[in-house]
């Protein structure tokens, strides 16, 4: 479909297909199996101006927003999920400094995130907080001009390799999520430390671990907002992250597509190859009709977000819940259509069906996705009934 780029979009897309074909699609595979962290790709991405692409021109970004992140995340992730990640992860934890950071902590980070020459990460997920925000365990407490930050974060994207962390911990737990506050804490800050590198199912060469800290000392001027406030910044964050979780699944699944339409058009079968019979004909109908419509629905959503719309959670997390499903489904039909060989971790499929899994499951879960969307309809549907009279 035509999605009527400008020429600007069209050129970050191209690039972004051209460094995914070129760069990372020939070393995948291999950066699946060591599970080693993209440093050489971060590069080629960071040269090549992508990290900016959200970011506003005055702090030394493209000037693009949502939509041309989405662009940059689907391309990266036809070819591996787990750079794309990566990739997407530092905008994660970059943009709660640009919706809520003061002035001089823009000028400070955001300069270094866009430009790539430092990446930054989101921290949020502990033991006994993933989807359950106001059961954070990690505390900060004000002494002097310092907070005082103790506790651990479990399963942040980037954990070890970023410079710059967007960290939610609270100041008063009786007050459960009211107490979560947002704090800036960089990489090297003594007491700060680092836990455990997780061993995953997919995504594997992005780097996932803990985060420890140990009466970590971080300035007050590192305050995201206002105390009790971070919950607000976590949420109003992830409803714009999300259509790149979305576009991450349709990029695994568009991959996932391309590789078994050729496997159909080679593979011979009973005298002709099995991308003749219906069966299979079929199969390949529904997985491109559901990328094409779980693309539209990621763009439309990414769009609405750039034009300025104030409310947009339901369409986030719609947009992200139908991507990630489309992704496991079509995903799951590539390897039954590939048989044996789809199983096989020498052709790409399994690997995109292992990527695609975390898509329904980071920046909240998608039965998390649908206790959103319900009660946004039920309140629609109210407000529609009182203006009707």
């Amino acid at each position: 479909m035509n999605y009527f780029l400008t020429e600007e979009q069209q050129m970050i897309k191209d690039l972004a297909a051209r460094i995914a074909r070129e760069k990372i699609a020939p070393v995948a595979h291999e950066l699946d199996e060591k599970e080693e962290f993209p440093w050489d790709i971060m590069k080629i991405l960071a040269e090549s101006d992508l990290f900016g692409v959200w970011v506003p021109e005055e702090y030394g970004g493209l000037g693009g927003g949502v939509f041309e992140q989405c662009l940059v995340v689907e391309e990266l992730s036809r070819a591996c999920a787990g750079v794309a990640t990566t990739y997407a992860s530092s905008a994660l934890g970059g943009y709660p400094i640009l919706l809520f950071g003061t002035e001089d902590q823009k000028r400070k980070y955001l300069p270094d995130i866009a430009s790539g020459r430092k990446l930054a990460a989101f921290a949020q997920s502990e033991a006994e907080a993933g989807s359950d925000a106001g059961n954070i365990q990690t505390t900060a407490v004000l002494d002097g001009d310092h907070y005082v930050l103790n506790g651990m974060k479990q399963w942040i994207t980037n954990g070890g390799e970023a410079d710059i962390y967007t960290v939610l911990a609270t100041v008063d737990r009786s007050k459960g999520v009211r107490g979560v506050t947002a704090f800036i804490v960089e990489k090297g800050t003594p007491g700060f430390e680092f836990g455990r590198k997780e061993k995953k199912m997919g995504i594997r060469c992005s780097s996932t671990r803990e985060l420890i800290f140990k009466d970590c000392r971080i300035p007050r001027e590192n305050l995201l907002d206002r105390e009790g406030k971070g919950f607000l910044v976590a949420m109003k964050t992830l409803d714009r992250t999300r259509p790149g979780v979305a576009a991450q699944a349709v990029g695994i699944a568009q991959g996932a597509l391309d590789e078994a339409a050729a496997y159909a058009r080679e593979r011979v079968q009973f005298g002709k190859p099995i991308g003749e019979f219906q069966a299979i004909e079929h199969m390949l109908a529904d997985m491109a009709t559901l990328v094409e419509a779980a693309r539209a629905l990621t763009y439309a959503t990414a769009r609405m977000i750039d034009a300025g719309e104030r409310e947009f959670s339901k369409e986030s997390a719609m947009a992200k819940v139908f991507a990630s499903d489309v992704a496991m489904r079509v995903t799951t039909d590539a390897v039954q259509i590939l048989g044996g060989y789809g199983y096989m971790r020498d052709y790409p499929v399994e690997k995109r069906m292992r990527d695609a899994k975390v898509t329904q499951i980071y920046e909240g879960t998608n039965q998390i996705q649908r206790s959103i969307i319900g009660p946004a309809v039920i309140r629609e549907a109210a407000r529609r009934k009182r203006e009707s009279g």
